[in-house]
């Protein structure tokens, strides 16, 4: 007399078989040459589980990032409507971006650990639809690995690719985001079915490869902590003593402030002379000012944070000239906005364009001196710029002109 187990009928034996076929990546028309999966760490459950958090994390990245893209490059509608408040906005967003970037590089290698048995299913494609959704997720892979590893270069100022980074970046974000929503959609029945631990339908698989669901899961959690708490100081100064790992601390640098372009980069090895510089102030009532005029202006003294797309961020004490005295000064009118150029002979951010509301704010200072002593040359000696809420590259350093617009 053969026995059968008790409760289940010959029909669900040969769907759970079904079902582990699907994860093992072995048909049985093929021989034994392919490999064979096993095990908690590859179940769509333990999937679905990392995919959340994946998700968030790429959702705070994503939409962080886009915010970093459109005060860095405005169109020219969006230039006067961009708000200076709150000062600690872009530091904010731009440490968020980072952070949220870093975290989802070990859960993306969690993610992929989970599902890349599904690569050795034979045959590789089984219809037409079964196609379209293996290429979306070639896709969306790629374009996750792309994102992720040229985000981690860029925040060490490495680029060892011939295209801009900038404009690749957030064009291949948006294809990133699409693929994900289209693999989302195909994929919302198995989500549905693994979202919870109760969830109708979860099968669930032996664990003999390897440690269980639960403590796979607080591996990937302990190291997204670990990299996120050995980096995120590079932002949020009170954690600064533990910023091990990150490209920048935000202590180190000439009068106790990081430096990303240094005037050698600029073309300014030689150095500015004092005597000899002069800000030219273009507008209704053009007028030029050496050094010693424009320290003899009232002087003001704000504390507001620096914030690099790196990154990185710190707030200091700046001194100096009022940028809507200047303004004022040349006749400009309420509304107008501004053209700043530095003395620098590279780069992209060599002219930079302010809209009404960080001009006349009153925290906007053409900026001669950091932390109560002269500007040293690497951060912009003899005058530079430091608005709120803006980008570090915008906060142009030796500025020669302003043009009212």
């Amino acid at each position: 007399m053969r026995l059968r187990p008790t409760g289940l009928t010959r029909g669900a034996v040969t769907s759970l078989k079904d079902r582990l076929h699907g994860f093992t990546g072995r048909a049985p028309s093929v021989g034994a040459w392919l490999p064979s999966f096993k095990g908690r760490l590859h179940d769509p459950r333990t999937a679905t589980a990392v995919g959340r958090w994946l998700g968030v994390a790429i959702a705070v990245c994503f939409l962080t990032g886009v915010i970093s893209h459109f005060l860095q490059k405005p169109p020219d509608w969006l230039q006067p409507l961009l708000p200076p408040r709150p000062v600690w906005g872009y530091r904010l967003t731009q440490g968020l971006h980072v952070a949220s970037g870093t975290a989802a590089i070990p859960l993306l290698m969690a993610k992929l650990w989970t599902v890349y048995p599904r690569l050795f299913v034979w045959p590789p494609t089984r219809s037409l639809r079964h196609a379209l959704e293996r290429l979306s997720v070639a896709v969306l892979v790629a374009a996750a690995v792309f994102q992720l590893f040229s985000g981690l270069l860029n925040t060490f100022q490495w680029y060892p690719w011939p295209f801009s980074f900038v404009p690749v970046h957030f064009a291949v974000a948006w294809v990133l985001v699409g693929a994900l929503l289209l693999h989302i959609a195909v994929k919302v029945p198995e989500i549905k079915a693994h979202w919870t631990r109760r969830s109708p339908g979860t099968l669930e698989l032996p664990a003999e490869d390897g440690p269980d669901r639960r403590s796979f899961l607080a591996g990937v959690a302990a190291a997204v902590g670990a990299v996120t708490v050995v980096t995120v100081g590079q932002s949020i100064t009170p954690l600064k003593r533990f910023d091990l790992l990150a490209p920048r601390h935000p202590d180190h640098g000439p009068q106790g402030l990081p430096v990303n372009r240094t005037a050698a980069a600029a073309g300014l090895a030689a150095g500015v002379s004092a005597g000899q510089w002069r800000l030219s102030v273009a507008g209704p009532r053009p007028y030029e000012l050496g050094l010693d005029q424009l320290r003899a202006m009232p002087q003001h003294t704000v504390t507001l944070p620096i914030a690099c797309v790196e990154g990185w961020s710190k707030s200091a004490e700046w001194t100096g000239v009022r940028i809507q005295d200047l303004l004022d000064r040349a006749g400009a009118p309420p509304g107008a906005l501004l053209r700043v150029v530095s003395l620098e002979k590279r780069g992209a951010y060599r002219i930079m364009e302010m809209g009404r509301g960080y001009a006349r704010d009153p925290l906007t200072l053409l900026a001669l001196r950091l932390n109560g002593e002269i500007l040293s040359l690497d951060h912009g000696f003899p005058a530079r710029v430091i608005a709120p809420n803006r980008p570090g590259v915008l906060q142009t350093k030796w500025v020669t002109r302003l043009e009212v617009l």
